[in-house]
């Protein structure tokens, strides 16, 4: 087995030895960075390779994988001209969720605990139990009271066993906390458990590749606990510090109106979230985070890449995922935030004729259609 790299606090600089079942930092509970720090292979290099996530097997930190299910390598289409989306809810779990959980799945089979948790509004859930069925380990999901039925029934169709959390995804995710403390479990986090995010930035080297070995103007993506974008702004600086790209693109992130803690703290010229928002019901529950763990890091990587957070609200989302229905793209709610975003909402003006790619993160099928309300 490759050896493992050692996890460090971003806050503090606390290392954590390579194999520890420790979910957080010890010293400030906050997150863990990974201590790695890859050169990408070259594009000639990737002809002929697996095709999957585990072709860019140079910037990920494990390799030779025994979970894999094929993730990863999904399709780009146009929806104008110079606005594309990657499909990322044809994953085998239907959604984005699965580039991170093949790796927490991957590491936890190699570190054999007891038992996997993971709590999650939905999505990570559901992929972490399919790629712990795949591992053969036992895992345990906590979901808040009132997540889709149909993702709590896909989570135990993987054989996970369902820990109903009464209260909303922040009572949920202390509960998985408390949990995660036990002796033998391995939290499979994909916000505190930094290989999740090694996971996510496959989407940016898959841009990379399927654009001949350039990317948009613009990355957009959705903003709650900020997986994807921070995943994003990993691919970013390793491939350009590389020097396989001359530039970067810039980097957007979208949160829903309801729930929009970060661009409130981007607006203010933040580095730190101000005080607890009201958690309101959104079509965007996949984002509707009101303290993220990694805000500062959010924060730091939107500024870095000279982007901004904006805000859609709830009926704009309504309308983008009708929108993107009759498209022929039948997507969850909070997947089509960045859509409602830049197609009619806040980057529709600031990103006019340049080149932008949105994820469609999550399958519609998971929840159904919202409802279209009037669009503000």
């Amino acid at each position: 087995m490759t050896a493992l790299p050692d996890c460090v606090c971003p806050v503090d600089g606390t290392r954590v030895p390579a194999g520890s079942l420790t979910w957080c930092c010890p010293s400030c509970r906050g997150p863990l960075d990974l201590d790695f720090h890859p050169t990408p292979t070259p594009l000639k290099s990737l002809a002929g390779r697996v095709n999957s996530l585990w072709r860019y097997a140079e910037s990920l930190p494990l390799s030779n994988p025994s979970v894999s299910l094929g993730e990863g390598r999904t399709p780009v289409v146009p929806l104008t001209d110079q606005v594309s989306a990657k499909l990322d809810f044809l994953m085998p779990t239907l959604s984005f969720k699965d580039r991170g959980a093949v790796m927490l799945a991957e590491l936890a089979r190699r570190l054999g605990p007891e038992r996997v948790i993971a709590d999650s509004s939905g999505n990570a859930g559901t992929a972490v139990a399919a790629y712990c069925a795949r591992a053969g380990l036992k895992c345990t999901v906590y979901v808040p009271r009132g997540t889709s039925p149909k993702k709590v029934e896909q989570v135990r169709a993987h054989g996970a066993s369902v820990e109903v959390v009464e209260g909303d995804r922040e009572a949920t995710a202390v509960a998985a906390r408390a949990a995660a403390d036990l002796p033998g479990v391995f939290y499979a986090s994909h916000v505190h458990n930094p290989y999740f995010l090694h996971g996510t930035k496959t989407y940016v080297h898959e841009l990379w590749e399927d654009l001949g070995g350039r990317l948009p103007d613009a990355v957009v993506v959705p903003v709650g606990n900020g997986t994807l974008l921070l995943g994003a702004a990993l691919a970013l600086r390793e491939l350009h510090t590389a020097g396989l790209i001359d530039r970067v693109p810039v980097l957007y992130g979208v949160q829903a109106a309801a729930v929009s803690p970060l661009a409130a703290a981007f607006a203010a010229g933040s580095s730190e979230l101000g005080p607890p928002v009201d958690v309101k019901p959104t079509y965007a529950e996949g984002i509707a985070i009101p303290r993220p763990p990694r805000a500062r890091q959010i924060l730091s990587a939107v500024r870095e890449f000279g982007g901004s957070i904006v805000t859609v609200p709830d009926p704009a989302i309504a309308a983008a995922q009708r929108d993107l229905a009759r498209r022929g793209l039948y997507v969850e709610s909070t997947g089509v935030a960045c859509w409602a975003a830049v197609h009619r909402g806040a980057l529709a003006t600031v990103l006019a004729g340049r080149g932008v790619v949105v994820p469609l993160c999550g399958a519609g099928a998971k929840t159904g259609m919202a409802e279209v309300v009037g669009v503000e």
